[in-house]
């Protein structure tokens, strides 16, 4: 078909335009060969008529379809041309927000000026492992195929990311690295990843700066090669510069920025370590101001500074390293501050004590002298002499910058040489993916040398390139068979000739460098002599000498020569330099310590890093005969041989481009100007790519994809077997020009629109199809609606006049009851108004009569209380008259008294002086004074006598006188009765005064109040009227109220419920994440443990090393023992300490271990107690042979005879103190156990009193044992006959002999001994712990009473109250102390229940056992047998018993146990032969047997082996499903059995009274069950990714790229890079293989006898990982996004939710994890248009994220031109709609999350005792008990 022919009417095309570039127009009518003319229409409805090139006649380039508009990869387009590419980029860009687009070979990166989450470590997973073209364009499925085609092909490869400055280049080579860092991971444990990513901020602060053009723009190129090893991890890296700016350290252009690092240091000056640098703000340095511009939005140099150093540290650069490096970059910031002063023209002067200058010196430690005088002065070196010059301020100023920028240059050098270090790998490098960080085409309105070095690496890379594509191209066409013919295409050897041969631009740069005078003007004349007129790519501007042209492939850039040789040569004065190399600071000598060194022009430096920058020094004396400038390489050339090496690097490379778009110069996101994205498009060789492919055959289609999508085109007798024929036969047919396409091996090759034609055809095939079924369609709907409203009319009559009829029917009852209403309604108003005046009536009476009766009480009341009154007052009168009269007599008579003792004293003295005269006078007197002190005495006498008659006297006065007084007191009391009496008949009459004078007042009262009672009567009726009225107005407030109520309490109820839902899903999620946070702890724990057994594997593998004289045997155990497990290792003394502590804790416990020992000593006597009877066999036959010999020896046989009474003797007595201890141990437990408890009825007590009882029978009968003992002995000793001989004697000596040597007996009673005192150690014990029990107990009384106190005070606390209160009060209290005391007694009720039993249990054991031994001992024999026979122990044979549901094993076994049942165990032979969770079941009897031996270091050994050896099988075949499940389904029937036998009441209440005896006795194993349930969740997670890694490749393929729906779902042009085809090829995974792969998974698990709960967790995690996976693809995969794909998802989900159905699993909450691929499918398929679309779309999608949703209605891509795209302002709509709801930002979803997973217990109803071992499973070694 002729290309003219597809311009018809309605035809697109696209027009140039000088402001959008293309501009898109629609034909009005056909065009016509030989038409000079087009009529077009513009989409803004505008027509013109477009006028075609007289001299070409070319037509206007085709738009493609629609449903090509916005393709992955450009080259599926129809059209392959500029405007399509343009508009393409634009579309997907504008309105999809996608920014990376594939150009065949070629990533195009467009810079959105704006964070998008597209790069998190969940988009490194998707896109890990999938190949480029199945997933949507992204830098990391270029990084992903880079890495592929390394490991594949053994090559190595190269990222080439380029564009303009502010593209985003640096951005994708970060990205690109982090990509390899995370998905290849270290080779050792050094972080070599990170580290690589460290060097970045490094760089970027010494190496970056703000552009106008970009905020970040990497002012150097760099090329990283990231190091691999064999197994494609990384190992290192090496990193080569290129060309850095060395002009911006002392010169930047407006709004513009110097290198970061300096804002960083100038942004922490006030960091303490910084003080000595002496820094300030930015703005104070002249380096760091020129550009006005020192901060950048959104940046903190504070905390740049921080990172930077943070990744110095981790390369390895120390503190004292990046304090020499900030002292000299502080030092350069100072240097720019130097000021010189002119003295002439000539020469120049620096300040004495220049502050700046000073700094410096200081900080590089250099002379302040030297330094000043060489920055002014120069030297100049001739043929004989040496002198020094003075140099102008200007040339000053130069020297200044040169040295500011070489110490720059050589820094930046240094750091790069030590980043290399540190990344430098330690091992043999096996490969190496290099990224290229490159500077893209620039043009400037002024052009320098930097702009010609930039250009010229461009050109020599669009070579590569060009040659690269051209080749891909020849490959294609080979491989498919297609004639190959030369494609032209453009080739730039001669731009590349024309910079670097022989006599090229830089040749003569060079050899102008060289010449004594050269300069910029003579350099240009050279240029335009030797090029201009001869190289059609050379050209001279018309208006300037000093300037040349160049056409490179993008477009002519004109360069100024100013300036070329100076950056060529890149002078620095040596004496400067010289200076620098004397400092005592050692780091500076270290930059300039290999400036001299020459390299090879291939060579690099020692790093392996290209310098680019050289600076050429002047010697100080040039040496005869040498020229040192020829020595002495220059930029240009450096550049030149680093490039080579370049390209010879990315030649020996297979290489992959990324090309970075700057959309716009302002920096806003996403914004596209069409005009700068064209430029860049041109320049970085996009187009060139389109060209190419245009030039041939563009659109290329498999077979099978050809057949599916035009399929419609073709009849039914045109499909044949063979889908290669059928193609051929039908594009013959449709298209008749066979130049247009070729058929290949594989494949369909399409000229340029030949797809489109295709594609017209097709839809108008469809167009024809869809009109003919509307049709149809709308004529059946028109008659349906006809018969519809034919029937309603029909209908609606019908009911009309039904309404009618009942209409009138109900007027007529009405008007009757209307009338029967208003009769019964005036009958009611006239008795209710007779009603209200006779109740009126009624209660005035009531009022008034009440009124008078309460005014006479009142009036009665007050005189009686008056009377009380006055009689209190006057009685209180006549005490007061009374007892005033009383004082005043006694102190009459105290006056008279106190008068009377006054003369007697005076009297009494005058005696006294008169005696003492006559003493005086009469001394010879004193005889007859003693007589008369006699007299006296005697008369004293007397005086006594006379005393006790008058107290005699007087008493019996006293009592006359209270006889008086009592009759005085009552003639007082009648006299006042008849006082009172007449002052009351007084009272009496003044008060019938007052009631006259009240009667008339109270008849004045009367009339008063009957007027008010008329008044008050007319008042109240009016009162009522109004009450009435209020009361119904409150009335109908109240029921309005009520309503309320109603409804608030039915909101809140309702808000109630919602929080409470609300709540309990918070809550499980918070368990949830709880339970998945342990369990994740859980996974990486397991990991490191593999980690670590790894490594200790290497390590052995590295060091076992056979030595001489030691030989290494393997331990057979597995050296990474759960860190919860128990260790066997565990000695007896270290464990004992530990048991001993228990009995204070725990009271049964306690009372357990006692009576298990004393059962275990019981077995220890019954054995000695053997022994001893075998000594007496011995000595009986020693007895018989003595009475052969007749001989004797009576004293020595004696003797023993006596010594071994005396041992039985002093063994009865320990028996019986032993009982008396035991006594005493019940008579304490009844006294001090609490009443409750210890009753003589409680449950309790009685079991411990059995207890007791029982172990007080077994000493009895050990008592019985040993009395029958000495019974025995003293047989013997009877039956012996004493003998005479010799020869007796000397046998009894040495029996006697043997037995002392043996000790047997003495151990016997040694053992017994100690034994009793191990008891007495252990009863006391118990006692100290009854006694810690009764001090418990007095305290919980004193507890008892200070509650009761609480209570009484609380109760009068209640007194106090109002009533109301006090009864609520009081209620609440007595419900919060019965609640209280309930769930006390709830609990002390559960935990005597769980001793009664686990005592009960164990006494039934113990019965058991001493019925054994006592049928063993009871034989009973008679004295007469045992004088004539010898005694011999019997041997009873044991009855034939039922199993005990236990399996005996020996340790030596052990590990052959877990060798044949676990590590060699086929799980398939035994999942189908013999019972589900045989052997759990197995482990666990041997474990109940250990534990009825109450061996711990037994069980402790099993059950680590057990685990261990679980642990070890799983990583050996850990990849095996079947062995996974297997052991999660063994290992959880094994933690099932723990429970269910631990004696726990929980786990009890399903068990067989059988399976309740066979619970474990002596150990609690809660903490081994915590381990195996730890065990189970890493066997989950194990499980969990081995099911995943099974699914995984199928998912993808059966869930959306397999048409299950046959036809609905047409494939679209794809591109060069083929996805996977969508159509069921053999191998290709479908929807039944996914089914198929569950329904294995789910019979394997029911095989194994998973739990049922476990296998619904296990199917909802595998749902949940296709759902995920399933819409993560979807999420990255434009292609998959259309309606016709939803159904097909939709209808996939309904088969999974079939099987679902089928298994009985809709229950598992598998169906809920896929409900966001649900409704993301939903999301497909639902209209997308307008406000009501946009909400149902947000109330629908609530299981998806915002991101999602955008994300998807951006892909969302018509898959035919019926279907119609999303509007961006419908996405908007959707924006804004959902910016208040709360959920991730997270785009993708974490396909390797696991639900936390739970171990339902599942009790199993099989009977242990009836379990059989199968011989297969070669455990013959151990036996049923």
């Amino acid at each position: 078909m002729a290309a003219s022919e597809l311009y018809t009417k309605y035809a697109r095309v696209w027009i140039p335009d000088p402001e959008e570039v293309w501009k898109s127009a629609e034909l009005l009518k056909d065009y016509k060969p030989g038409d000079k003319v087009l009529q077009l229409r513009l989409e803004e409805g505008k027509d013109l008529e477009y006028c075609l090139d007289p001299k070409t006649k070319e037509l206007p380039p085709l738009r493609n379809p629609d449903i090509l508009v916005g393709e992955n990869d450009l080259t599926a387009l129809s059209y392959l041309h500029e405007p399509a590419v343009l508009h393409n980029l634009k579309v997907r860009f504008i309105d999809s927000k996608l920014i990376y687009t594939y150009c065949g070979i070629v990533l195009v990166a467009i810079n959105p000026y704006e964070q998008l989450p597209i790069y998190g470590e969940d988009i490194i997973n998707a896109y890990s492992g999938q190949n480029m073209g199945d997933m949507d364009p992204h830098i990391f499925a270029v990084a992903e195929e880079a890495y592929k085609q390394m490991a594949r092909d053994e090559r190595n490869q190269s990222i080439i990311v380029s564009g303009e400055s502010g593209a985003g280049k640096t951005v994708s080579a970060k990205y690109a690295m982090r990509y390899f860092a995370t998905v290849s991971g270290s080779a050792s444990e050094a972080n070599v990843e990170e580290k690589v990513l460290a060097s970045n901020p490094i760089m970027e602060s010494i190496g970056n700066a703000k552009t106008t053009r970009n905020d970040n723009s990497s002012r150097f190129g760099k090329y990283i090669e990231i190091g691999f090893d064999k197994r494609y991890r990384i190992i290192g890296a090496n990193m080569r510069t290129y060309l850095l700016e060395k002009s911006r350290v002392v010169f930047q252009a407006e709004e513009e920025r110097n290198y970061h690092i300096f804002y960083q240091l100038c942004a922490s000056a006030t960091l303490p370590e910084f003080k000595t640098l002496r820094l300030g703000n930015a703005n104070y340095f002249h380096y760091t101001k020129q550009g006005g511009s020192p901060v950048i939005d959104g940046v903190d140099d504070a905390k740049e500074m921080v990172n930077t150093r943070q990744a110095c540290t981790l390369l390895g650069i120390s503190d004292s390293y990046q304090m020499g490096i900030f002292r000299i970059l502080a030092g350069i910031l100072h240097l720019g501050n130097v000021e010189f002063t002119s003295r002439d023209s000539d020469s120049c002067t620096i300040p004495p004590k220049h502050e700046p200058l000073t700094i410096f010196c200081d900080l590089m430690g250099v002379e302040y002298e030297e330094m000043s005088h060489w920055l002014c002065h120069r030297k100049l070196a001739t043929a004989t002499e040496t002198y020094i010059k003075p140099i102008s301020k200007l040339h000053a100023i130069n020297a200044r910058d040169a040295l500011a920028k070489h110490i720059y240059a050589n820094l930046f050098n240094w750091i790069v040489d030590h980043v290399n270090k540190a990344l430098h790998a330690t091992v043999k490098q096996h490969s190496f993916i290099g990224v290229l960080d490159i500077y893209g085409f620039e043009t400037f309105e002024i052009n320098s040398f930097e702009q010609f070095c930039i250009n010229y690496a461009n050109e020599k890379l669009q070579q590569q390139f060009n040659m690269h594509v051209f080749k891909l191209e020849q490959e294609e066409y080979m491989k498919e068979q297609i004639p190959w013919t030369l494609i032209d295409f453009y080739d730039n050897q001669p731009c590349i000739n024309l910079i670097e041969a022989k006599m090229g631009i830089l040749d003569l740069l060079d050899e102008e460098c060289k010449m004594p005078k050269g300069s910029d003007d003579t350099w240009a004349q050279k240029l335009y002599n030797t090029h201009l007129n001869k190289c059609a790519l050379f050209e001279k501007p018309r208006l300037s000498n000093k300037a040349f042209i160049i056409k490179h492939f993008a477009d002519k850039v004109e360069y100024q020569c100013e300036g070329f040789l100076e950056k060529n040569k890149d002078t620095v004065y040596e004496e400067q330099i010289k200076v620098l190399k004397s400092s005592k600071f050692k780091l500076l000598p270290e930059l300039f310590q290999d400036e001299e060194k020459v390299l090879s022009p291939t060579s690099a430096t020692p790093s392996g890093r290209v310098p680019l920058s050289r600076t050429a020094v002047k010697p100080a004396k040039a040496r005869p005969g040498q020229a040192s400038k020829e020595h002495k390489k220059t930029v240009g050339h450096q550049f030149r041989n680093s490039l080579h090496l370049l390209m010879e690097t990315l030649n020996a490379t297979t290489p992959h481009y990324v090309r970075c778009i700057k959309p716009n110069d302002f920096k806003f996101p996403f914004t596209f100007d069409e005009k700068r994205a064209v430029q860049q498009l041109r320049a970085c060789g996009v187009l060139e790519t389109i060209r190419i492919s245009a030039a041939g055959f563009p659109s290329r289609w498999t077979y099978q994809e050809f057949f599916s999508r035009y399929r419609v085109l073709m009849k039914q007798r045109d499909v044949l077997s063979d889908r290669k024929q059928t193609c051929k036969n039908v594009l013959e047919k449709l298209i008749l020009d066979k130049d247009k396409y070729q058929f290949g091996k594989t494949k369909i090759f399409f000229r340029a629109g030949q797809v489109a034609y295709l594609e017209k055809i097709r839809a108008d095939k469809l167009r024809a199809a869809c009109i003919r079924i509307q049709k149809t369609i709308r004529g059946w709907l028109m008659r349906k609606k006809y018969v519809r409203m034919r029937k309603a009319a029909i209908t609606i009559q019908r009911h009309v006049r039904g309404y009618q009829a009942r209409c009138y029917a109900k007027f007529l009852r009405r008007t009757r009851a209307a009338i029967t209403i208003q009769k019964f309604q005036r009958m009611y108003v006239v008795r209710k108004r007779y009603q209200c005046m006779r109740a009126a009536t009624i209660a005035l009476q009531a009022l008034l009569r009440g009124y008078m009766a309460r005014n006479k009480y009142q009036m009665m009341l007050r005189e009686h209380k008056s009377i009380i009154i006055q009689k209190h007052v006057r009685g209180w009168l006549a005490r007061v008259r009374y007892r005033r009269t009383l004082k005043a007599i006694v102190y009459l008579q105290c006056c008279y008294r106190r008068m009377m003792a006054k003369r007697e004293l005076k009297k009494l003295k005058i005696e006294a002086r008169s005696v003492e005269r006559y003493k005086k006078l009469h001394i010879g007197l004193e005889n007859k004074i003693m007589q008369l002190q006699r007299k006296i005495d005697e008369q004293n006498k007397e005086y006594k006598s006379l005393l006790e008659k008058m107290s005699n006297l007087e008493i019996t006065y006293s009592t006359e006188t209270e006889k008086l007084r009592s009759d005085v007191e009552r003639l007082r009391m009648s006299e006042e009765e008849a006082k009172n009496a007449t002052n009351r008949v007084l009272s009496l009459q003044e008060e019938i005064a007052k009631l006259r004078k009240e009667l008339l007042q109270t008849q004045s009262e009367k009339k008063t109040i009957e007027e008010w009672a008329d008044k008050y009567k007319h008042e109240t009726e009016q009162l009522v009227s109004e009450l009435k009225e209020q009361n119904t107005l409150l009335k109908t407030e109240k029921e309005d109220l009520n309503r309320r109520i109603h409804d608030q309490a039915k909101e809140i109820t309702e808000t109630m419920e919602k929080k409470l839902v609300e709540e309990t899903k918070q809550l499980e999620l918070d368990l949830n994440d709880e339970r998945l946070r342990y369990q994740n702890l859980l996974n990486e724990f397991s990991r490191l443990e593999e980690r670590y057994d790894d490594l200790k594997d290497e390590m052995n593998l590295m060091v076992n090393i056979p030595k001489p004289g030691h030989k290494r045997t393997d331990s057979t155990h597995s050296s990474n023992e759960s860190e919860y497990t128990f260790s066997s290792e565990i000695t007896e003394a270290e464990d004992l300490p530990v048991r001993m502590e228990e009995p204070s804790e725990k009271k049964a416990p306690l009372d357990m271990s006692l009576f298990l020992k004393l059962q275990k000593r019981v077995t220890e006597l019954e054995q000695e107690k053997q022994s001893l009877q075998d000594e007496l066999d011995r000595k009986e036959e020693q007895a018989l042979r003595a009475k052969a010999k007749e001989e004797e020896r009576p004293p020595i046989r004696g003797a023993e005879l006596e010594y071994e009474s005396l041992k039985r003797q002093e063994l009865e007595s320990e028996n019986k103190k032993l009982k008396n201890e035991l006594n005493e141990l019940q008579k304490a437990l009844t006294e001090t156990r609490s009443p409750e408890v210890t009753a003589p009825g409680a449950p309790a007590y009685r079991v411990l009193l059995d207890q007791l009882t029982s172990v007080s029978e077994e000493l009895e009968v050990r008592k019985e044992e040993v009395l029958i003992l000495r019974s025995q002995l003293v047989s013997q000793k009877e039956a012996i006959q004493p003998k005479n001989t010799m020869t007796d004697s000397t046998i009894l000596l040495e029996d006697v002999q043997k037995m002392k040597d043996k000790g047997e007996i003495a151990q016997a009673y040694i053992g017994l001994k100690e034994t009793n005192r191990l008891l007495e150690s252990q009863l006391q014990s118990q006692k100290k712990s009854h006694e810690n029990e009764l001090e418990s107990l007095r305290g919980e009384i004193q507890s008892l009473k200070e509650e009761n106190n609480r209570q009484q005070q609380l109760l009068a606390q209640n007194l106090q109250l109002p009533p109301e209160a006090r009864i609520e009060a009081s209620l609440q209290h007595e419900i919060t102390r019965l609640t209280n005391e309930n769930l006390d007694l709830m609990e002390q009720l559960e935990k005597q229940d769980k001793t009664v039993r686990k005592l009960k249990k164990q006494l039934k054991v113990f019965a058991k056992k001493i019925g054994e031994l006592e049928v063993g001992q009871m034989e009973n024999i008679s004295p007469g047998q045992i004088i004539d026979e010898p005694i011999r122990p019997v041997n009873i044979p044991r009855k034939e018993k039922d199993f005990q549901g236990m399996l005996e094993y020996k340790k030596e076994d052990e590990q052959k146990l877990v060798k044949n049942l676990i590590l060699e165990l086929k799980p398939r032979g035994v999942a189908v032969n013999l019972i589900p969770g045989l052997p759990a079941y197995i482990l666990f009897m041997c474990v109940r047997h250990a534990d009825y031996l109450n061996d711990d270091q037994k069980v402790r050994s099993l059950l680590t082996s057990t685990i261990n050896g679980i642990k070890k099988v799983l990583k050996k075949r850990g990849d095996d499903f079947e062995t996974v499940s297997f052991w999660l389904s063994n290992t959880c029937r094994f933690l099932h059995c723990l429970k269910q036998y631990s004696g726990e009441e929980g786990f009890m209440k399903h068990n067989t009274p059988r399976q309740n005896e066979h619970c474990l006795t002596n150990f609690d194993l809660a903490e081994y069950r915590q381990v195996l349930s730890d065990l189970a969740i890493q066997i989950y997670q194990q499980l969990v990714r081995v099911l995943e890694n099974i699914l995984q490749p199928m998912i993808v393929s059966g869930m959306l790229e397999h048409e299950t729906i046959q036809g609905v779902s047409g494939v679209k042009p794809t591109g060069l890079r083929k996805r996977t085809s969508s159509i069921a090829d053999e191998g290709t995974y479908t929807l039944d293989s996914i089914i198929r792969q569950l329904n294995s998974f789910h019979s394997v698990m029911c095989q194994h006898g998973m739990d049922p709960e476990l296998i619904k967790q296990v199917v909802k995690q595998m749902f949940y990982i296709v759902g995920a996976v399933t819409l993560n693809n979807l999420l990255l995969r434009k292609d998959m996004c259309s309606w016709s794909k939803g159904m097909q998802i939709r209808y996939n989900v309904s088969q999974l939710e079939e099987w679902l159905r089928d298994k009985n699993l809709m229950n598992s909450g598998a169906k809920e994890t896929l409900e966001p691929l649900i409704q993301a499918a939903q999301l497909l398929q639902v209209k997308k248009k307008t406000d009501e679309d946009a909400e149902a779309i947000c109330s629908m999608c609530n299981a998806l994220t915002t991101a999602q949703i955008v994300k998807v209605l951006n892909l969302y891509t018509p898959v035919n031109e019926f279907e119609e795209r999303v509007l961006v302002s419908f996405i908007r709509t959707i924006q804004m709609r959902l910016r208040d709801r709360k959920d991730s930002p997270q785009l993708l979803m974490d396909a390797k999350h696991i639900f936390p997973v739970t171990f339902p217990f599942n009790p199993s109803s099989l009977a242990l005792e009836t379990i059989q071992i199968p011989a297969s499973l070669g455990l013959g070694f151990i036996s049923r008990v």
